[in-house]
């Protein structure tokens, strides 16, 4: 039960002794200091019922939420923190005597945000305190990267995945079922499957390998048999880890005359669908430039105007098979529902399509600044072949004329995976007949085909690819560099880099509660005159010895 209470005044004694241990202040006193307050109760109302047992202050359970990634603490040493901290107390306005709470209460206030789909109050609710006083504006230049996020779990591979996939299920099993699992259960199933498969002795050779394979594979098909079973209890039928267990034989194995076999590599589903471990199904493998990880990926979207403090302002967490270019809109809704759209976006070439370069204008109305992708056409990157910019489009008579003279016969629009395309194609006679035939096409069965994007995405591609070497734009563009140092810091002092929790759902709230922690670390030192520097200035160079 929740009784939304004002945010109360810091108690006299953990006030003095605050001031007196701290004279100078630090990163969470000088937060209260700057703000009296960031989150209320009734910012957390919805989460709680009416009636009940009273509910710890939701305040309080937020800000503590922000300062433990702020600061990289476990559940217990942020619950430690309010015990025993008297900055910790003097921002949370409590007595010096107070003895705090037990640490699974932050589990259960994250998963009270999870449940009510809120883990973004979290950093919005700082962001409009920002915007407040002054400190948050939009229309402003923003910028956006990611970056690996490795899951919790260990790396396994398919051996393991599959024998520890049927040990998780038999231990979920025996606390849901018991009587039921035991009344059938092979007993050679309990010296197989007792243990995890790291502590087990696995066969070293090939053939005892794929032979241990098989028969983890029959054992599951059996189990599956007796838990689809309409005899079995419902709670079999409906247990989520037989729903994963099932997903994971689909994915590794073919029955095949009622026996299991190994999927071979070109029958097996691609890395976005597969899962990794049965103790987080929404992990998925991915690699980039030869990192291979399994977990998550995070966009972090941050400010950067000159002489305005560089604030995140939109975290999203997703599958790590999940495209950047496929982020870049949906990070663009977000900012505009928090009303914080920027002028100028500045990405990567990941994030950057022809269809974004037009739409972004349309229904945003703001410019994406970044590389497009360039032309990987053979013609183009051999440099004396005729690719697609050699040939002159009229749009208006739908005809294509080739550096030749020839006008394409054919002209047709088509459309594949969403995006839209145009196909010229030339005559037979004209391009067989062509001396400069081994400079535009390689085919040897047919003549010329033009395949490339309608007019607006076309002509805003030339465009952006045209100012890659000028100047302006090169000095808007090298702005992005600064969401580097915003993910390392992120890493390094939050940790970013690896998921404390099991799904992406928990994984993401952990993402947002670090790019709170990064705002209030940054507030704190913008008010304490801190400005952001364009390089990295090395320690000894700051004592100004060396004119």
């Amino acid at each position: 039960m929740l009784k939304p209470e004002p945010i109360p005044d810091i108690p006299p004694d953990t006030q003095r002794i605050a001031h007196a241990a701290f004279p100078k202040g630090t990163t969470i006193t000088k937060l209260r200091d700057a703000f009296y307050t960031v989150y209320e109760d009734a910012d957390f109302a919805a989460l709680f019922p009416t009636r009940g047992q009273p509910a710890l202050a939701p305040w309080r359970l937020a800000l503590i939420t922000v300062f433990q990634f702020l600061e990289n603490l476990t559940d217990r040493q942020a619950a430690d923190a309010v015990r025993s901290r008297i900055d910790w107390k003097y921002t949370l306005c409590l007595e010096l005597s107070d003895a705090g709470f037990d640490f699974s209460v932050l589990s259960e206030f994250r998963a009270r945000l999870l449940a009510s789909n809120m883990e973004q109050v979290l950093l919005d609710k700082l962001l409009e305190r920002f915007t407040q006083l002054g400190l948050l504006k939009a229309r402003g230049k923003q910028r956006t990267d990611s970056t690996h996020v490795l899951s919790s779990v260990r790396h396994l591979n398919r051996l393991e995945l599959v024998t520890e996939t049927m040990r998780a299920t038999l231990n979920a099993l025996v606390d849901t079922a018991p009587d039921w699992l035991q009344s059938w259960m092979p007993v050679d199933w309990v010296e197989r499957y007792a243990r995890r498969s790291e502590e087990s002795r696995l066969p070293n050779s090939k053939a005892g390998r794929d032979r241990h394979a098989l028969i983890v594979g029959d054992n599951g098909y059996a189990l599956l048999d007796a838990a689809r079973d309409s005899r079995a209890p419902e709670e079999v039928q409906l247990h989520p880890m037989v729903t994963t267990l099932e997903q994971v034989w689909e994915q590794q194995y073919e029955r095949i005359d009622g026996r299991a076999k190994w999927r071979s590599a070109s029958n097996f589903p691609p890395a976005g669908q597969r899962i990794e471990s049965p103790y987080d199904t929404d992990a998925r493998f991915n690699s980039k430039r030869g990192q291979g990880w399994s977990g998550y990926k995070v966009h972090l979207s941050e400010t950067c105007d000159d002489d305005a403090p560089r604030f995140v302002t939109h975290v999203e967490t997703t599958q790590s098979t999940v495209t950047d270019v496929d982020m870049t809109q949906v990070i663009h809704h977000c900012l505009q529902d928090k009303k914080l759209l920027p002028t100028d976006h500045i990405v990567d070439t990941g994030y950057i399509s022809s269809a974004l370069l037009v739409n972004t204008i349309q229904a945003f109305d703001l410019r994406l600044v970044g590389p497009p992708a360039l032309d990987y056409s053979w013609q183009a990157r051999a440099g004396k072949g005729f690719d697609s910019s050699a040939f002159q489009i009229d749009w208006d008579k739908r005809r294509v004329t080739c550096p030749m003279g020839k006008t394409s016969v054919i002209w047709h629009e088509t459309t594949k995976k969403g995006d839209a395309f145009c196909t010229a194609k030339f005559a037979f006679a004209d391009c067989f007949s062509c001396r400069e035939r081994m400079h535009c096409t390689r085919t040897v069965r047919g003549p010329r085909q033009l395949t490339f994007l309608p007019r607006d995405q076309r002509e805003s591609l030339q465009a952006a690819r045209d100012q890659l070497g000028n100047v302006a734009w090169q000095a808007a563009y090298a702005r992005r560099a600064g969401i580097e140092g915003t993910i390392s810091e992120a890493v390094r002092s939050h940790g970013l880099r690896r998921s404390r929790y099991r799904g992406l759902s928990k994984t993401g709230l952990q993402m947002i509660a670090v790019g709170a922690a990064v705002n209030v670390s940054r507030v704190v030192n913008w008010l304490d005159g801190l400005r952001p520097v364009s390089s990295r200035t090395l320690p000894l160079t700051r004592l100004g010895l060396i004119a």
